[in-house]
C-alpha cells in the first residue's frame, strides 16, 4: 500500500534490548493530502529511523507501508510500517488530480427522425378483446 502526506509530527527516538537483540523505533505521524485529512501514525524500525529523522515537519512524503494487527490480552493493536519512503517532487505529482468530466456534444446525424403513425381512438375499438390494460 502506498500513502501520501505531509510530515506532521516525529516522536522521540525509543531504543531498548529484547531477547533478539537491540532495536530502536521512532513514531513518524503524517497528514493525508484529501479533502478532509486524516493523521496517520507510522512505526518505524531499524534502519527507517535513520530515515525518518532526516524529514522536517511539513516536508512532503510518499511512504510504501505495510498493515498489521495481532492480538494481545483480548485487545487488537495496529502497526503501519513503513519499508520505503520517496522524496516530495515525485510525491506530489504522483498523487491523482481531479479528472474533468467530458461534456457530452449533441450528436448531429444527417438522417432524418422516423414519423410515426398516429393511431385514432376508433382503431383501438375495432381490435378491443376485452381487457382494459394497455399493453
Amino acid at each position: 500500500m502506498e500513502i501520501i502526506g505531509k510530515v506532521f509530527q516525529l516522536g522521540n527516538v525509543v531504543e531498548g534490548t529484547s531477547a533478539r537483540g537491540p532495536w530502536k523505533k521512532q513514531e513518524l505521524i503524517i497528514e493525508t493530502v484529501e479533502q478532509f485529512p486524516r493523521k496517520v501514525c507510522l512505526s518505524c524500525w531499524g534502519d527507517r529511523v535513520a530515515e525518518a529523522s532526516n524529514f522536517a515537519i511539513g516536508q512532503m512524503i510518499k511512504a510504501q507501508i505495510s498493515i498489521e494487527s495481532r492480538e494481545f490480552n483480548g485487545k487488537w493493536y495496529t502497526d503501519v510500517r513503513p519499508f520505503r519512503f520517496d522524496n516530495a517532487e515525485t510525491a506530489t505529482q504522483v498523487q491523482p488530480q481531479a479528472k474533468p468530466q467530458p461534456q457530452m456534444q449533441p450528436q448531429h446525424t444527417s438522417q432524418p427522425m422516423p414519423q410515426f403513425s398516429q393511431t385514432q381512438p376508433e382503431d383501438f375499438a375495432a381490435t378491443d378483446n376485452g381487457d382494459d390494460l394497455p399493453f
